[in-house]
Protein backbone atom coordinates (compact mmCIF):
# COMPACT_ATOMS: atom_id res chain seq x y z
CA UNK A 1 0.00 0.00 0.00
CA UNK A 2 3.02 2.10 -0.07
CA UNK A 3 2.17 4.06 -3.46
CA UNK A 4 -1.70 4.74 -1.66
CA UNK A 5 -1.79 8.25 -0.60
CA UNK A 6 -4.96 9.37 1.50
CA UNK A 7 -6.33 13.08 1.94
CA UNK A 8 -7.47 12.97 5.67
CA UNK A 9 -10.09 15.57 6.49
CA UNK A 10 -10.66 16.63 10.15
CA UNK A 11 -13.66 17.79 11.69
CA UNK A 12 -14.14 21.63 12.04
CA UNK A 13 -14.48 22.33 15.77
CA UNK A 14 -18.12 23.70 15.51
CA UNK A 15 -19.59 19.90 14.60
CA UNK A 16 -17.81 18.18 17.64
CA UNK A 17 -19.71 19.91 20.56
CA UNK A 18 -17.72 18.94 23.46
CA UNK A 19 -16.24 16.03 22.30
CA UNK A 20 -12.96 18.27 19.46
CA UNK A 21 -10.50 16.69 21.13
CA UNK A 22 -11.46 12.72 21.22
CA UNK A 23 -12.90 13.70 17.90
CA UNK A 24 -9.33 14.79 16.55
CA UNK A 25 -7.71 11.72 18.60
CA UNK A 26 -9.72 9.28 17.12
CA UNK A 27 -9.18 10.35 13.46
CA UNK A 28 -5.47 11.22 14.58
CA UNK A 29 -5.16 7.58 15.43
CA UNK A 30 -6.60 6.15 12.64
CA UNK A 31 -4.09 7.85 10.29
CA UNK A 32 -1.11 6.97 12.30
CA UNK A 33 -2.46 2.93 11.70
CA UNK A 34 -2.17 3.60 7.95
CA UNK A 35 0.52 5.04 8.27
CA UNK A 36 1.95 2.25 9.86
CA UNK A 37 0.42 -0.08 6.89
CA UNK A 38 2.75 1.89 4.87
CA UNK A 39 -0.24 4.48 3.31
CA UNK A 40 0.40 8.42 3.18
CA UNK A 41 -1.94 10.75 4.85
CA UNK A 42 -1.99 13.82 4.12
CA UNK A 43 -3.96 15.63 6.56
CA UNK A 44 -6.26 18.62 6.38
CA UNK A 45 -8.99 20.95 8.57
CA UNK A 46 -12.17 21.13 6.94
CA UNK A 47 -11.71 24.64 5.68
CA UNK A 48 -8.30 23.61 3.75
CA UNK A 49 -10.20 20.83 1.97
CA UNK A 50 -12.61 23.25 1.01
CA UNK A 51 -10.40 25.48 -0.35
CA UNK A 52 -8.03 23.48 -2.16
CA UNK A 53 -7.99 21.40 -5.04
CA UNK A 54 -7.41 17.96 -3.24
CA UNK A 55 -5.48 15.88 -5.42
CA UNK A 56 -5.62 12.14 -3.53
CA UNK A 57 -7.51 9.57 -5.00
CA UNK A 58 -9.05 8.36 -1.13
CA UNK A 59 -10.59 10.72 1.07
CA UNK A 60 -10.89 9.82 4.70
CA UNK A 61 -12.76 12.43 6.52
CA UNK A 62 -14.60 13.09 9.46
CA UNK A 63 -16.51 15.92 7.87
CA UNK A 64 -20.14 17.94 8.69
CA UNK A 65 -20.18 21.63 7.16
CA UNK A 66 -22.45 21.11 4.06
CA UNK A 67 -19.62 22.89 2.00
CA UNK A 68 -17.28 20.20 2.42
CA UNK A 69 -20.02 17.44 2.34
CA UNK A 70 -21.05 18.60 -1.22
CA UNK A 71 -17.27 18.75 -2.62
CA UNK A 72 -17.11 14.92 -0.76
CA UNK A 73 -19.99 13.73 -2.94
CA UNK A 74 -19.03 15.44 -5.58
CA UNK A 75 -15.98 13.78 -6.02
CA UNK A 76 -17.07 10.65 -5.33
CA UNK A 77 -19.65 11.24 -7.92
CA UNK A 78 -16.35 11.39 -10.31
CA UNK A 79 -14.17 8.44 -9.40
CA UNK A 80 -12.85 9.05 -6.19
CA UNK A 81 -12.84 6.94 -2.75
CA UNK A 82 -14.67 8.88 0.00
CA UNK A 83 -14.72 7.46 3.42
CA UNK A 84 -17.24 7.59 4.59
CA UNK A 85 -19.64 8.67 1.53
CA UNK A 86 -20.90 12.22 1.55
CA UNK A 87 -24.02 10.75 0.90
CA UNK A 88 -23.99 8.70 3.91
CA UNK A 89 -22.83 11.70 6.51
CA UNK A 90 -26.14 13.58 4.73
CA UNK A 91 -28.15 10.38 5.39
CA UNK A 92 -27.31 10.82 9.03
CA UNK A 93 -29.32 13.78 9.48
CA UNK A 94 -31.78 13.83 12.16
CA UNK A 95 -35.07 13.61 9.74
CA UNK A 96 -33.27 11.70 6.53
CA UNK A 97 -31.84 9.01 9.19
CA UNK A 98 -35.44 8.48 10.69
CA UNK A 99 -37.14 7.84 7.28
CA UNK A 100 -34.20 5.51 6.16
CA UNK A 101 -34.02 3.17 9.03
CA UNK A 102 -37.82 3.45 9.41
CA UNK A 103 -38.49 2.35 5.72
CA UNK A 104 -35.98 -0.12 5.58
CA UNK A 105 -37.15 -2.25 9.42
CA UNK A 106 -34.73 -1.30 11.76
CA UNK A 107 -36.02 -0.90 15.12
CA UNK A 108 -36.46 3.05 15.65
CA UNK A 109 -39.09 4.61 17.91
CA UNK A 110 -42.06 6.11 16.80
CA UNK A 111 -41.50 9.34 14.98
CA UNK A 112 -43.08 12.81 14.00
CA UNK A 113 -41.52 14.41 11.10
CA UNK A 114 -42.79 18.11 11.38
CA UNK A 115 -42.60 21.91 10.55
CA UNK A 116 -41.50 24.20 13.71
CA UNK A 117 -44.45 26.25 13.37
CA UNK A 118 -46.67 24.03 13.37
CA UNK A 119 -49.14 22.83 16.19
CA UNK A 120 -48.92 19.20 16.63
CA UNK A 121 -50.62 18.57 20.30
CA UNK A 122 -53.29 16.98 18.44
CA UNK A 123 -51.02 14.66 16.36
CA UNK A 124 -49.17 13.79 19.53
CA UNK A 125 -51.84 13.31 21.37
CA UNK A 126 -53.59 10.74 18.21
CA UNK A 127 -49.90 8.82 18.37
CA UNK A 128 -50.37 8.17 21.95
CA UNK A 129 -47.19 10.22 22.95
CA UNK A 130 -46.48 11.45 26.12
CA UNK A 131 -42.92 12.37 27.05
CA UNK A 132 -41.22 12.71 24.15
CA UNK A 133 -37.21 14.51 22.14
CA UNK A 134 -37.62 16.94 19.99
CA UNK A 135 -34.43 17.20 17.59
CA UNK A 136 -33.83 19.69 15.02
CA UNK A 137 -33.88 17.44 11.56
CA UNK A 138 -32.39 19.25 9.08
CA UNK A 139 -28.65 19.03 10.53
CA UNK A 140 -26.93 17.42 12.74
CA UNK A 141 -26.83 18.67 16.34
CA UNK A 142 -24.34 21.72 16.80
CA UNK A 143 -25.92 22.62 20.93
CA UNK A 144 -27.82 21.44 23.55
CA UNK A 145 -30.87 22.86 22.53
CA UNK A 146 -30.92 20.74 19.18
CA UNK A 147 -32.40 18.09 21.03
CA UNK A 148 -35.35 18.15 24.32
CA UNK A 149 -36.42 16.38 26.37
CA UNK A 150 -40.08 16.88 26.93
CA UNK A 151 -42.29 15.48 29.69
CA UNK A 152 -45.57 16.15 28.26
CA UNK A 153 -47.09 17.54 25.42
CA UNK A 154 -47.48 21.23 26.34
CA UNK A 155 -43.88 21.27 26.65
CA UNK A 156 -43.09 19.87 23.43
CA UNK A 157 -45.37 22.06 21.76
CA UNK A 158 -43.58 25.20 23.55
CA UNK A 159 -39.98 23.85 22.50
CA UNK A 160 -40.94 22.97 18.88
CA UNK A 161 -42.00 26.58 18.49
CA UNK A 162 -38.84 28.05 20.47
CA UNK A 163 -36.87 25.34 17.57
CA UNK A 164 -39.01 28.01 14.72
CA UNK A 165 -38.06 31.30 16.35
CA UNK A 166 -34.30 30.05 15.91
CA UNK A 167 -34.43 29.21 12.22
CA UNK A 168 -34.91 25.56 12.77
CA UNK A 169 -37.49 24.65 9.97
CA UNK A 170 -38.17 20.74 10.59
CA UNK A 171 -38.14 18.66 13.50
CA UNK A 172 -38.30 15.35 14.58
CA UNK A 173 -40.28 13.78 17.49
CA UNK A 174 -39.51 10.19 18.85
CA UNK A 175 -41.02 8.72 21.65
CA UNK A 176 -39.60 8.60 24.62
CA UNK A 177 -38.26 5.06 25.54
CA UNK A 178 -37.99 3.02 28.83
CA UNK A 179 -34.75 1.23 29.68
CA UNK A 180 -31.15 0.91 29.50
CA UNK A 181 -29.58 3.91 27.16
CA UNK A 182 -26.83 1.90 25.73
CA UNK A 183 -23.89 3.42 23.05
CA UNK A 184 -22.23 1.73 20.60
CA UNK A 185 -19.15 2.35 17.69
CA UNK A 186 -18.50 -0.20 15.31
CA UNK A 187 -16.79 -0.19 11.68
CA UNK A 188 -18.55 -1.85 8.33
CA UNK A 189 -17.36 -4.88 7.63
CA UNK A 190 -15.00 -5.21 10.75
CA UNK A 191 -15.79 -8.15 13.71
CA UNK A 192 -15.07 -4.66 16.02
CA UNK A 193 -18.03 -3.51 18.44
CA UNK A 194 -18.05 -1.87 20.98
CA UNK A 195 -20.95 -0.93 23.99
CA UNK A 196 -21.35 0.34 26.99
CA UNK A 197 -23.60 1.88 29.47
CA UNK A 198 -22.56 5.61 29.10
CA UNK A 199 -24.49 6.69 32.57
CA UNK A 200 -22.39 4.67 34.47
CA UNK A 201 -18.62 5.21 32.95
CA UNK A 202 -19.66 9.38 33.26
CA UNK A 203 -19.60 9.84 29.17
CA UNK A 204 -21.27 12.57 27.93
CA UNK A 205 -22.25 15.33 25.07
CA UNK A 206 -24.89 17.20 26.28
CA UNK A 207 -25.78 15.59 29.96
CA UNK A 208 -29.06 13.59 28.70
CA UNK A 209 -27.99 10.24 29.55
CA UNK A 210 -29.27 11.42 32.93
CA UNK A 211 -33.11 10.60 31.54
CA UNK A 212 -32.82 7.30 31.53
CA UNK A 213 -30.25 6.85 34.51
CA UNK A 214 -27.72 4.56 35.85
CA UNK A 215 -27.97 1.31 33.61
CA UNK A 216 -30.41 -2.00 35.48
CA UNK A 217 -28.13 -4.41 32.93
CA UNK A 218 -31.17 -5.48 31.13
CA UNK A 219 -29.94 -8.67 29.58
CA UNK A 220 -30.11 -8.38 25.43
CA UNK A 221 -28.39 -9.79 22.71
CA UNK A 222 -25.08 -8.16 21.46
CA UNK A 223 -24.51 -9.95 18.37
CA UNK A 224 -27.81 -8.92 17.27
CA UNK A 225 -27.56 -5.03 18.16
CA UNK A 226 -23.90 -5.69 16.11
CA UNK A 227 -25.95 -7.58 13.02
CA UNK A 228 -28.90 -4.67 13.32
CA UNK A 229 -25.94 -1.76 13.17
CA UNK A 230 -23.94 -2.99 10.73
CA UNK A 231 -27.23 -3.79 7.92
CA UNK A 232 -28.45 0.03 9.30
CA UNK A 233 -24.59 1.20 8.29
CA UNK A 234 -25.11 -0.81 4.90
CA UNK A 235 -28.35 1.11 4.41
CA UNK A 236 -27.31 4.28 5.37
CA UNK A 237 -23.94 4.02 2.85
CA UNK A 238 -21.77 4.74 6.54
CA UNK A 239 -18.40 2.70 7.38
CA UNK A 240 -17.79 4.02 10.51
CA UNK A 241 -20.15 4.57 12.62
CA UNK A 242 -21.94 5.24 16.37
CA UNK A 243 -25.12 5.70 17.89
CA UNK A 244 -27.11 4.69 21.17
CA UNK A 245 -30.26 2.60 22.00
CA UNK A 246 -32.53 1.82 24.37
CA UNK A 247 -32.80 -1.50 25.78
CA UNK A 248 -36.30 -2.50 26.74
CA UNK A 249 -37.31 -4.94 29.94
CA UNK A 250 -37.86 -7.55 27.31
CA UNK A 251 -34.20 -7.00 25.71
CA UNK A 252 -35.40 -5.71 22.47
CA UNK A 253 -33.89 -2.77 21.45
CA UNK A 254 -34.33 0.26 19.11
CA UNK A 255 -31.78 2.63 17.55
CA UNK A 256 -32.49 6.42 19.02
CA UNK A 257 -29.26 7.87 17.12
CA UNK A 258 -27.29 7.06 14.35
CA UNK A 259 -24.34 8.62 13.74
CA UNK A 260 -21.44 8.57 10.81
CA UNK A 261 -17.93 8.83 12.35
CA UNK A 262 -18.61 9.94 16.20
CA UNK A 263 -15.49 9.63 18.76
CA UNK A 264 -14.80 6.27 19.96
CA UNK A 265 -13.35 7.26 22.85
CA UNK A 266 -13.63 4.29 25.28
CA UNK A 267 -12.07 2.04 22.68
CA UNK A 268 -10.16 4.64 20.25
CA UNK A 269 -6.98 1.57 19.81
CA UNK A 270 -9.37 -0.92 18.72
CA UNK A 271 -11.36 1.43 16.81
CA UNK A 272 -8.55 2.83 14.89
CA UNK A 273 -7.06 -0.13 13.66
CA UNK A 274 -10.51 -1.83 12.54
CA UNK A 275 -10.84 2.11 10.42
CA UNK A 276 -7.52 1.63 9.13
CA UNK A 277 -8.15 -2.56 7.69
CA UNK A 278 -11.68 -0.70 7.08
CA UNK A 279 -10.17 1.57 4.60
CA UNK A 280 -7.33 -0.63 3.20
CA UNK A 281 -10.26 -3.42 2.30
CA UNK A 282 -12.15 -0.56 0.52
CA UNK A 283 -9.14 0.32 -1.41
CA UNK A 284 -8.13 -2.78 -2.48
CA UNK A 285 -11.93 -3.30 -3.78
CA UNK A 286 -11.84 0.26 -5.55
CA UNK A 287 -8.80 -0.21 -6.98
CA UNK A 288 -10.41 -3.50 -9.12
CA UNK A 289 -12.88 -1.42 -10.30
Amino acid sequence: MADIKIAGVMRAGAYSPNHIGNDAAIFNAAADQLRKRGCEVVVYSEQQFNDSDIREEVILNMCREQESISKLISLEDRGRLVINSGHGIQNCTRERMTRILLANGIPYPDSLMVNTNEDVRGALREAGFTSCWIKRGDFHAMHKEDVSYCRHIEEAQDVLHEYFYRGIKRAVINRHLVGDLVKFYGVSGQPFFHWFYPYDEGHSKYGYEAVNGKSQGIPFDADALHATCQRAAEIMDVRIYGGDCIIAADGSFQIIDFNDWPSFAPCRAEGSVAIAKCVLKAIREWKKN
